[in-house]
């Protein structure tokens, strides 16, 4: 069985800490980013199956980092979160190819059960490539 692995992405360098330690603690695998470059940058080396990102960050934004990461990994799902929530972001986050979005403060359980959802439909898009390639191999 594939395990979740996660990244948190926020300009807050102690919420990252502590929900992340949080999150470990319950046996999940967790890489943290403290903003939208460096996420990117990580997931050019780190398989990641879910993100957990900030809306709003210095430089490069959530919604941003957001499109990036969906043209770059459009099969990583993302979940949004703020502090500041809109409906503006709410909505543009979706569009954008987020797969929910969470209002700060979340307790860890709400994001560990949003996370486990997202990767729940993760597996599910990646057996259904896998069942839809071995269909095209077997009528080569």
């Amino acid at each position: 069985m594939i395990k979740m692995r996660l990244m948190l992405v926020d300009d807050e360098e102690r919420f990252l800490q502590t929900t992340g330690k949080m999150i470990r603690k319950k046996g999940y695998d967790v890489l943290t980013a403290v903003s939208g470059e460096e996420c990117l940058e990580k997931l050019v080396q780190e398989l990641v199956h879910v993100v957990i990102l900030d809306v709003k960050m210095p430089g490069m934004d959530g919604v941003e980092t957001l499109k990036k990461i969906k043209h770059r990994y459009p099969r990583i799902e993302v979940i949004m979160l703020t502090g500041h929530a809109t409906a503006d972001s709410a909505v543009e986050g979706l569009k954008s190819g987020a797969t929910d979005y969470l209002q700060k403060p979340t307790s860890v359980d709400d994001l560990i059960a949003k996370a486990e959802q997202a990767f729940a439909r993760h597996l599910e898009i990646e057996e259904k490539i896998r069942l839809a390639e071995a269909f095209k191999q077997s009528s080569i």
